[in-house]
């Protein structure tokens, strides 16, 4: 009875994604290889391996490893062995035109649309900002060409934005919110200036954050490369980047959201949401297992320190953060500590982790108020996005 809103979809990019709008200068900044038959992606001298084929040519059938992340695995089988026979990528998945039929097909009014390959650049260029702002610009300047930010008032796609300066940050945002960007994609991870790897929500950003605040379009914190398998790598005496889809154990029990904990405990810590209470924040693809534990932290270091928080910092959480939990999650808990207002419906699609079918989520409500489910399915996010 009311139009579906989806907050993580995902397209798969084309080939020359990062390196179509890339300046002379850097053209061999990302080069495509052959390794055993397969073209593997090479950044800067080094082969990444962060995803498996980076052409995109084909992909695991969407929803593939569903019950890996409904922990029904009883035979503890491999994520390649989950997946099965992998599909040639379809249209849809690479152009918007043919996403908004099978979005029509599956009941999806809007989306926001994230990227898969992007989320590699700033971990893997993180000690050159400058170079960071070539490739993120490169990146934003291909979306556009393929996607735009805005296709029919539909589907929003996400460009990048990584305030290695202040003015690097505003410089990309103004470009960005020109072409019609109804929202942009922040990592949950410090950037890297000029002055090494620091939080993003610093005062020394504060211009950046004040133009967002002046443009009143939400930044979305999705799951990324955020450089956080350096100290996981620590516990286990090995070197590495993260690569998608090899899942150790470890990292699956210590990791546990750690990322955007600690992204939005710096957001709140720190002061940005104090000085800037029109920001909007969205994490999108995080789940929302970790909430209960930043709140409580949150809490408990309240009471210790009040004097060191201008607004309470649950009343920071509560008005300045919207939750896309997992799909696979029981969503009580959070719908009690946050309020369904603040929890919107993500698919994932067509991600292996995401669902086969993007409205199967509502078994995950199923018994919810009605006029819950019709919030965190569509009002939620479409009064986000300002529509």
């Amino acid at each position: 009875d009311f139009p579906v809103f989806d907050a993580d979809n995902h397209l798969y990019e084309a080939e020359d994604a990062l390196t179509r709008h890339l300046p002379a200068a850097h053209r061999d900044l990302f080069r495509f290889v052959e390794l055993n038959g397969r073209k593997k992606l090479v950044v800067r001298s080094l082969l990444t391996e962060y995803i498996p084929n980076p052409t995109f040519e084909v992909v695991a059938r969407p929803g593939a490893h569903m019950a890996f992340y409904a922990s029904q695995n009883p035979e503890g089988k491999s994520l390649r062995e989950l997946a099965g026979k992998p599909m040639r990528s379809v249209p849809a998945f690479r152009e918007p035109a043919a996403r908004l039929e099978l979005m029509d097909s599956q009941g999806i009014h809007a989306c926001l649309m994230f990227p898969t390959l992007a989320s590699l650049i700033e971990e893997r260029l993180r000690d050159d900002p400058d170079l960071t702002d070539v490739a993120v610009h490169a990146f934003n300047e291909w979306l556009y060409d393929d996607w735009t930010y805005d296709y029919q008032g539909r589907i929003f796609a996400t460009p990048v934005i990584t305030p290695t300066t202040a003015q690097a940050g505003v410089r990309e945002l103004e470009t960005v919110l020109a072409r019609g960007a109804r929202a942009v994609l922040l990592r949950p991870a410090p950037v890297t200036g000029p002055r090494g790897p620091r939080s993003p929500f610093l005062a020394e950003f504060d211009p950046f954050w004040a133009r967002v605040q002046e443009a009143g379009v939400p930044v979305a914190l999705h799951a990324s490369d955020s450089g956080y398998q350096d100290y996981l790598n620590t516990w286990e005496g090995r070197g590495g980047e993260f690569v998608a889809f090899r899942p150790r154990t470890f990292a699956y029990v210590a990791d546990g959201g750690r990322t955007i904990q600690d992204t939005l405990a710096s957001a709140i810590c720190h002061g940005m949401l104090d000085r800037f209470p029109g920001v909007r924040l969205i994490s999108v693809e995080n789940g929302g297992g970790w909430v209960g534990v930043l709140a409580r932290n949150l809490e408990l270091t309240y009471k210790k320190m009040p004097n060191e928080f201008p607004t309470h910092p649950l009343e920071l959480l509560r008005r300045n953060v919207w939750i896309n939990p997992f799909w696979e999650e029981s969503l009580d808990g959070l719908i009690e500590l946050m309020g369904s207002e603040r929890v919107c419906f993500g698919s994932d699609y067509p991600h292996a982790e995401g669902l086969a079918e993007p409205l199967s989520f509502l078994d995950t409500l199923a018994g919810h108020d009605p006029a819950d489910i019709e919030r965190i399915m569509s009002a939620n996010l479409a009064e986000l996005l300002g529509l």
